[in-house]
């Protein structure tokens, strides 16, 4: 598992996943604000867009914003297949490369690097590389080292 520690060092925004296989998200920085949302899907991608002493406000791939506390999020880099279709992860980041398999939307993966528009995702066993454009967890443009 990425270091929690890795989450707490960087300048929103950017971002993480869940680390834990139960997250709450809560209305306010603290244990004792009401919890809104219980995720059970680690690795869901998250967007930190604010920092608070051991809390972050996060937004999840549905645009819920809330504060989750850092101990439940991980630097490591996923992200979700969007859309209503399922999308193609090809061998190659090119798209006249083959297809290797298709993605179901809200199918989440592990993204290990990004550029010229593409991304290398993992999903379990199986791996690709699928359009910036078709996925949530990496901002446009980005490279991903």
């Amino acid at each position: 598992m990425a270091a929690p520690a890795a989450a707490q060092d960087k300048t929103p925004p950017y971002w993480g996943s869940i680390a834990s296989g139960e997250a709450m998200m809560r209305t306010g920085p603290g244990r004792n604000f009401p919890g809104v949302w219980l995720y059970k899907r680690r690795d869901l991608p998250i967007r930190v867009l604010r920092v608070y002493p051991n809390w972050r406000y996060v937004e999840d791939p549905d645009g819920v914003r809330g504060w989750m506390l850092v101990s439940l999020l991980s630097a490591r880099r996923t992200a979700i297949v969007r859309g209503t279709e399922p999308r193609p992860i090809h061998a190659k980041p090119d798209e006249n490369s083959r297809v290797r398999y298709n993605a179901q939307p809200g199918v989440v993966g592990r993204i290990d690097e990004c550029s010229s528009g593409w991304c290398h995702i993992k999903v379990g066993d199986r791996d690709g590389y699928i359009r910036i454009t078709d996925i949530w967890g990496v901002s446009d443009g980005e490279t991903v080292d």
